[in-house]
């Protein structure tokens, strides 16, 4: 079953350039809202608690997880980040159109475990020499913490066999074009659809 609520995964190596692409599809479909994940990780200079993550210590999550309160998490680059269920209750409140996640892609997977019809997209860097640059040119990491997430990328795009798009970073605006059209494509397939086609059939019978 497909639900009305696209749950739509955006998943990358880091510095693939995930995390734009998001913020982009937020601004462009103001009906979508972004999941925000709790995390072990401290903040960077410009995140903020409660919109960008929930920063919280490794025992508050340890609490989390026992407590289930995750529909996915796992541990990357030495630190934990989950999802809570809260999240996903709190888009259907709101009424929005559709949810994003900025996960990797264990989390990618254990998502999919459970609904099967969430939408994932896994974003390619263009080369990996680009990929290095680009975590240099964060210049909020030190260089232990770029070496280490350059030596996972490869590990993680090995699993782009997990997602249901693939789509190269290689120029800023045509990637944010063709992930949007992603969206665009998801909101009319039929399962999203039934319910109106549906409503219209029951007011033919009800004028006929």
């Amino acid at each position: 079953m497909v639900d009305d609520l696209l749950l739509l995964i955006i998943s990358s190596p880091s510095g693939a350039g995930k995390t734009t692409l998001t913020r982009d599809l937020l601004v462009q479909f103001p009906d979508l809202t972004f999941s925000v994940s709790h995390t072990t990780r401290k903040p960077r200079a410009n995140e903020q608690d409660g919109k960008d993550y929930h920063f919280i210590d490794r025992a508050r999550f340890d609490a989390l997880v026992a407590a289930d309160a995750f529909v996915e998490w796992a541990e990357v680059h030495g630190n934990c980040y989950g999802t809570s269920a809260e999240e996903i209750e709190r888009a259907k409140r709101d009424q929005r159109r559709g949810i994003v996640f900025d996960i990797d892609y264990q989390g990618a997977r254990q998502i999919k475990a459970v609904r099967p019809d969430a939408v994932s997209v896994f974003v390619l860097p263009p080369s990996m020499d680009a990929l290095k640059e680009r975590l240099r040119g964060r210049a909020s990491d030190d260089e232990a913490t770029i070496e280490r997430r350059f030596s996972n990328a490869r590990r993680e795009i090995e699993h782009y066999g997990l997602f249901d798009y693939v789509l190269v970073n290689d120029q800023l605006e045509q990637a944010k074009l063709r992930i949007r059209s992603i969206v665009v494509a998801e909101r009319v397939r039929r399962p999203r659809m039934a319910r109106q086609a549906e409503a219209l059939l029951r007011q033919n019978r009800t004028l006929g």
